[in-house]
């Protein structure tokens, strides 16, 4: 394992609980804004928008906008 790999796999759990913690604050700002918000919809919304960004990136990294961050 490479000295990236170690430190990257190290931090997974602390990544994993941001985007699940960004993931339901945005999901609180629904239901603070939106009278009887449909929560599920919300949920799909935002996942979609994840999903979108993250294959956006995903582009970027084969595109090398990464090489030398």
């Amino acid at each position: 394992m490479t000295t990236t790999q170690k430190e990257i796999s190290e931090r997974k759990e602390s990544i994993e609980k941001e985007l699940e913690e960004l993931f339901q604050s945005h999901m609180k700002i629904t239901d603070w804004n939106v009278p009887e918000a449909d929560d599920q919809n919300a949920a799909e919304m935002l996942v979609s928008i994840f999903e979108n960004k993250l294959v956006q990136i995903k582009k970027d990294v084969q595109n090398g906008e990464y090489r030398y961050f």
